[in-house]
């Protein structure tokens, strides 16, 4: 049986399967509830962003991945 760990909430993921309970981004691997949090983080200041660029969103995501390991959470952006 392989266990994994979320990066930033630190619980194991048992039977980790790839998009599906643990998302693995950039050289990070967040659970599912962590994915989840991060896409609510993102969400209002995506939409605020005219013209949309990819760059900027890739750099945004990793910066708020980066910000929750340290604080062991995801919080409002």
């Amino acid at each position: 049986m392989k266990t994994l760990v979320c990066d930033v909430c630190k619980r194991a993921i048992q039977n980790p399967v790839k998009d599906r309970n643990y998302f693995h981004i950039e050289n990070r691997d967040l659970c599912e509830p962590c994915k989840d949090q991060l896409e609510l983080v993102l969400k209002p200041i995506v939409r605020a962003k005219h013209p949309f660029n990819y760059e900027w969103y890739e750099r945004l995501m990793m910066d708020s991945i980066e910000k929750a390991v340290v604080k062991g959470k995801f919080g409002t952006a």
